[in-house]
């Protein structure tokens, strides 16, 4: 696919949304459709490195995930942890920087270790900065900043006046990310769902009717081709 260079998008975000829908349709349960939405995820991210896109952060468990069954929360975690001890082995040869945004403390030191190991390990790379977002919330992420501005500022670090948006930006998950240009939704929802609430006030926002794990090459190129027939003014004329 030929693309603009110029109109590229420097960060796309992703909603993978219709696993379980997926699943139900083929009869299965929701840890096959997860299955299915994690070889997509690395079907895509891969893709996204070739082209040269520069970063791209994908909603993977929200912090409202947990209200779901035990069995598939427990399932999610088990792939995770597959997905991400598989990552950190392959990480040299692909070239991505792997990076984890949300409170991970939530999960057990298992899982940690393998998160962090597989950032550890990608660090040093320089193709397409993959951010994961897992036991993330808009709100709480939101919420988490003020707090530690707050305790700065109680602590005489930073004067209340001095407090704007890049002093908000650079206490949020996404420090040193540059905000999503284009974000990408499936399973046709109208929602962002909490999604970079902050960092999505200008993005462009894309909603396709296709289930997560049928989401390929040729829909994110769809994506982008759309993304570069749009106008963004980000307020002006």
């Amino acid at each position: 696919m030929e693309f603009d260079k110029e109109k590229m998008p420097n960060h796309i975000g992703i909603i993978m949304d219709g696993n379980r829908r997926w699943a139900t349709s083929q009869g299965k349960k929701a840890g096959f459709g997860h299955k299915a939405g994690a070889k997509t995820l690395e079907n895509i991210v891969r893709y996204a490195n070739k082209i040269g896109l520069k970063y791209i952060t994908v909603y993977a468990f929200s912090t409202e995930n947990w209200k779901r069954t035990e069995e598939e929360v427990n399932g999610l975690m088990i792939l995770f942890k597959t997905y991400l001890d598989d990552y950190a082995k392959r990480a040299d040869t692909e070239n991505i920087k792997v990076n984890i945004l949300g409170d991970i403390t939530a999960f057990n030191e298992d899982l940690q270790k393998s998160m962090k190991k597989c950032m550890e390990r990608t660090r040093n790379n320089t193709g397409v900065v993959f951010s994961i977002a897992i036991n993330y919330g808009g709100r709480a992420e939101l919420i988490r900043a003020m707090k530690n501005i707050a305790l700065e500022a109680k602590e005489g670090k930073i004067d209340i006046d001095d407090i704007n948006e890049n002093v908000i930006s650079d206490h949020l998950y996404t420090i040193g990310i540059p905000d999503p240009d284009l974000i990408i939704r499936t399973s046709n929802e109208l929602r962002l769902s909490g999604f970079l609430m902050w960092q999505s006030v200008y993005s462009e926002l894309y909603f396709v009717d296709v289930n997560w794990p049928d989401f390929n090459d040729e829909q994110l190129d769809k994506a982008i081709l759309e993304y570069q027939r749009r106008n963004r003014r980000f307020g002006g004329n």
